[in-house]
């Protein structure tokens, strides 16, 4: 039985919603200085106009705070309304000034009022300190708590597998365990506030520490009532083959699981081209279709017809079709049935003959090779499913 999504509520992140029933969100983070706004300006629009749905953009001081009203004011007036995203670590201050101009501020729990302190060991194996310390950082981060409430912006709690506060680690180890209690102690402060416009996030560099994270934080989240959105990325995954394929591995595997509702994809390069990898992801996984899809077996001594020029040639005069399964099979000894989830399939059924396809049944038999591309598009056409190709 496949895994059906796990149902979170909705966090509203400026004028693209987040979580419940909607789609599954691409994000991105920009790596030009936050304090230049004419390059963060341009970057995002890069990325806005790859498909990023919203714009991260690291603030590290309180001038870059104050400058991100420079940038939304930029993008806004040229017409790009993508939500803004501050990570902010460690100061609350930032992460304050940052909350009243963007729609949704990211917080790191283990250094985020949360300092590294140098105690004796077994100090916070002790109740009583652990609990002292969870009531400080709940009154630290009451002013933040305030200011989203007032302005709408919802704040994402992110742990980070490298930077557990040593409270954490001293508990639960460098661990699954230790990421999701880090995330989950910061949502109940917030729950305790009333405040519910939140995402966790759970990332690591890792990928079996990163998949083991979020679904421990599924578990963890329905034992105690919870439903906060999920974020999905594998952190300093690296570049080119490598940060895609541990980019793909990580998140595809929880969204197979019905975990996730917006993914980063994290690779060493410019922001724009992480997007189309992620979109990438999606679709591979089931969870949101963006472009046509195709099946298409690896060939065998079966296969009559040059099948990778045939592909080809398909991909090219259909691959407008947003969402459209066209299965493109050698023979049909085992091309019908490993088509199944087709909507139309181009199958060899002989020396240059093509049998057409409309999901498990035959339309049209024995077609000369030569014609089986237009037969295919007219058979489309027949059902409804074509559209025209305004790039064309």
């Amino acid at each position: 039985m496949i895994p059906l999504r796990f149902p979170t509520r909705v966090v509203n992140i400026g004028i693209v919603p987040l979580g419940g029933n909607y789609p599954i969100r691409v994000q991105s983070m920009t790596n030009t200085d936050t304090l230049d706004t004419t390059a963060t300006v341009q970057q995002s629009i890069r990325m806005i106009e790859a498909g990023c749905e919203y714009v991260r953009m690291a603030v590290p001081g309180i001038k870059e705070a104050r400058n991100l009203q420079n940038i939304k004011d930029e993008l806004r007036r040229r017409g790009y309304k993508a939500p803004l995203i501050a990570d902010v670590h460690f100061n609350p201050n930032i992460a304050e000034i940052a909350a009243t101009i963007v729609e949704k501020v990211r917080i790191n729990p283990g250094n985020y009022v949360d300092k590294k302190k140098k105690l004796d060991a077994g100090y916070w194996m002790l109740d009583t300190n652990y609990k002292r310390e969870l009531d400080d950082i709940a009154k630290r981060i009451a002013p933040l708590i305030s200011i989203c409430k007032d302005r709408g912006t919802a704040i994402r709690i992110g742990t980070n597998h490298g930077s557990l506060s040593d409270r954490i680690t001293e508990r639960y180890g460098d661990t699954p365990e230790g990421m999701v209690e880090s995330a989950l102690e910061f949502a109940r402060i917030c729950n305790a506030f009333n405040f519910h416009d939140i995402v966790l996030g759970m990332k690591a560099s890792n990928v079996k520490v990163m998949i083991a994270a979020n679904r421990l934080l599924v578990e963890r989240m329905k034992s105690e009532q919870m439903n906060f959105p999920i974020h999905l990325g594998v952190t300093e995954a690296g570049s080119g083959e490598d940060g895609r394929l541990k980019s793909a591995i990580g998140i595809g595997s929880l969204l197979a699981d019905g975990i996730g509702d917006t993914i980063r994809v994290s690779i060493t390069e410019d922001p724009e081209y992480e997007i189309p990898v992620a979109y990438g992801i999606l679709q591979a996984a089931g969870v949101r279709f963006t472009k046509t899809e195709y099946i298409s077996c690896p060939t065998c001594a079966r296969t009559l017809f040059n099948i990778q020029e045939v592909l080809e040639k398909v991909k090219l005069r259909t691959g407008h079709l947003k969402g459209l399964k066209i299965a493109v099979m050698g023979c049909i000894v085992n091309g019908p049935g490993e088509m199944a989830d087709a909507d139309y399939g181009y199958v060899g059924a002989g020396k240059g003959k093509v049998m057409l396809y409309k999901g498990q049944e035959v339309i049209k038999k024995n077609i000369a090779e030569a014609d089986a591309l237009e037969e295919l598009i007219k058979l489309i056409k027949e059902n409804g499913d074509w559209v025209e190709n305004r790039d064309a």
